[in-house]
C-alpha cells in the first residue's frame, strides 16, 4: 500500500535544491512516525509525496493539515492560502491549485497605483504565501483576505524595514548576511514558506541597502518593505 498527497509548497528554481530544503523541513514532522516518503514535484510543480508505512495515511492527513493542500475547484466565499505566480500591471495572480487573479480595483485598501507598483510597496514577490478569499468562482477573481492584509499593513508599520526573499535557504540567507558583515543590521528572518522568508532590520537599518548587499549572494528575487 502507500498513499500519494500533494501539498501547498511550491517547487521551483533548481529541483532537486527545493525537494532537499522540503526534505529537512518536513522530516521533523515525521520523525516519530513509522511513514517511509518519496519527495516528488507534480507537472505543476506542487510537492507531491508518496508514502508507505504503518502511520502512511496519518502523516498525509497530518501534512496536509499543516501546510495545506492545492484546491481542484473554488467556491465563493472560501478562505484558501496560495502562492504569487505573476505579478501584472492590473493584478496579482496567486495559485491556490487554481489561478486566482486578485483585481487592482480589490487592492485599493493598500493605497494608489497599478498592481504591480502596489506589490513592489509591500514587498510582494512571486512564490510568496497569500491567503486570499474567492470572490467570484466562475472568473477565478479573489481579493487579500483580511488577516493577509493586516499582516502586509503590519509589516508597514512596524517602525523597521523589512526585506522579502525567494528561492533561497535560511542557512543561505543568513550566510549571505554574515558574509556581508550585516547580521547587527537585522533582527531575524521569519519564514514564511519552503524557500521564502522576511528580514526585519533593525531600526535605522535601509531596506534597500541590505537588498544591495546581499542580492549578487542570493539566487532568489528580494522585495522591499519601507516603513511607513
Amino acid at each position: 500500500m502507500m498513499t500519494k498527497t500533494r501539498l501547498l509548497i511550491k517547487i521551483y528554481g533548481t529541483r532537486e535544491r527545493a525537494i532537499h530544503a522540503a526534505q529537512i523541513l518536513l522530516d521533523n514532522d515525521l520523525k516519530e512516525l513509522d511513514a517511509e516518503v518519496t519527495f516528488l514535484a507534480s507537472e505543476d510543480g506542487w510537492l507531491t509525496l508518496e508514502i508507505s508505512g504503518e502511520d502512511e495515511e496519518f502523516a498525509a492527513n497530518f501534512l496536509a493539515g499543516k501546510h495545506g493542500s492545492p484546491l481542484k475547484e473554488l467556491k465563493k466565499g472560501e478562505l484558501c492560502k496560495g502562492v504569487v505566480s505573476s505579478i501584472e500591471s492590473d493584478r496579482i495572480i496567486i495559485d491556490v491549485g487554481v489561478p486566482v487573479a486578485v483585481m487592482q480595483a480589490s487592492l485599493a485598501s493598500l493605497g494608489t497605483g497599478e498592481a504591480k507598483q502596489v506589490a513592489s510597496r509591500f514587498g510582494i514577490i512571486t512564490h510568496l504565501p497569500m491567503e486570499i478569499e474567492i470572490e467570484d468562482p466562475q472568473k477565478s477573481t479573489g481579493r487579500l483576505s483580511k488577516r493577509q492584509l493586516d499582516t502586509l499593513w503590519g509589516w508597514k508599520k512596524s517602525g523597521y524595514d523589512h526585506v522579502t526573499a525567494n528561492s533561497v535557504t535560511r542557512s543561505e540567507l543568513k550566510a549571505a548576511i554574515k558574509k556581508t558583515g550585516h547580521a547587527r543590521d537585522i533582527f531575524g528572518i521569519e519564514r514564511l514558506g519552503l524557500m521564502e522568508h522576511l528580514i526585519t532590520c533593525r531600526q535605522g537599518t535601509d531596506g534597500p541597502g541590505i537588498v544591495a548587499a546581499i542580492g549578487r549572494h542570493v539566487k532568489g528575487e528580494l522585495g522591499v518593505i519601507r516603513a511607513a
